[in-house]
């Protein structure tokens, strides 16, 4: 089938076009939020580039929509009413925002659509009153098992860390740097040294690196470490498990479910956390071994396969009330 969506997530929709429909992907000069269009990425070819100006012209089958605005989007481009005149689903990537655990959903009570939780910690905190919803968890392309754990370091990926501070978990670094130096990937580093006090000897600021290169320098660190206080679940953290990195991750939101015990260590206590980051950069072989059984937890729970069947199932269930959602 057509299926018409916009490039918001990369890591998301880098598996999501992997299936066997064609997507199109909206563009606009100067790209920005409702126009990226490929944005350069190695994708399928099924995977086609139209102008939003021109998306009347392009028939599709079915809108995956990312975020509420673009449901009114479609209807000023297309003329067509998503959940009434071309079925629609949407994708919540996200925790609420504010009034946990009262936080009613923006497309709550609509029973046209059918929104997609890509954690069932989020399926459990939005309150989507009569709107149906199902979860499909996150699946990874996975870029094999790479890891050397060379470098006794730990590794973090984060973006605007700065700007998110508490909610990313930046507060944090200063204590885990005691164990171990750490190795920032990820947008928006400016400012970074001055807000943690982290000198370069504790913080070393890598940048935001292309997908393959990124793999390649993840994978030299020792560990890998996962700050995020309030996260629907950081793709990063799943691409790190993937390549073999043993991860050390706060316990909160759906952590636990992504790093059972045996294949990392997850915790609410820091100082713990702390202590685990040192110990692995002390021990290569067991962080090796950890690594080991991170990957197999991730490749078993996320991997492309089932996530793709089980979207084959949910569009399906979308465009001809068929075969059911999961």
């Amino acid at each position: 089938m057509r299926v018409l969506l916009w490039h918001v997530h990369g890591g998301w929709t880098d598996a999501f076009v992997r299936g066997e429909h064609e997507y199109l992907l909206p563009t606009a000069p100067g790209g920005g939020a409702y126009g990226l269009g490929r944005a350069g990425r190695d994708w399928p070819g099924s995977t086609r580039e139209v102008p939003i100006t021109g998306l009347a012209d392009h028939p599709f089958d079915v809108v995956v929509c990312q975020r509420p605005e673009e449901l009114p989007l479609v209807q000023a481009l297309t003329g067509r009413t998503p959940g009434v005149d071309v079925p629609a689903v949407f994708v919540e990537h996200n925790t609420p925002k504010q009034d946990v655990p009262w936080s009613r959903h923006p497309l709550a009570d609509r029973p046209d659509l059918l929104v997609v939780h890509v954690t069932h910690y989020n399926d459990v905190l939005w309150d989507c009153g009569s709107t149906p919803t199902t979860v499909v968890e996150h699946g990874v392309v996975d870029p094999g098992h790479l890891y050397t754990g060379e470098l006794d370091a730990a590794a973090v990926v984060v973006n605007e860390p700065v700007r998110r501070h508490r909610v990313v978990g930046t507060d944090l670094f200063p204590r885990f740097a005691r164990a171990a130096p750490l190795d920032v990937f990820g947008m928006g580093q400016e400012g970074l040294a001055e807000a943690t006090g982290l000198g370069q000897d504790r913080l070393r600021l890598c940048g935001d690196l292309p997908t393959a290169k990124l793999h390649a320098e993840l994978a030299r660190r020792r560990v890998y470490v996962h700050t995020a206080r309030w996260t629907s679940l950081g793709l990063s953290l799943l691409e790190a498990m993937h390549l073999g990195l043993p991860p050390v991750v706060l316990g909160s939101t759906e952590a636990w479910r992504a790093v059972p015990p045996g294949a990392g260590i997850t915790s609410t206590r820091v100082a713990e956390l702390v202590a685990a980051t040192a110990d692995l950069v002390a021990d290569p072989a067991r962080a090796a071994d950890l690594g080991a059984a991170a990957r197999a937890h991730a490749l078993a729970r996320h991997g492309l396969a089932s996530f793709l069947t089980t979207w084959d199932g949910v569009l399906r269930h979308a465009t001809t009330g068929t075969g059911g959602a999961p």
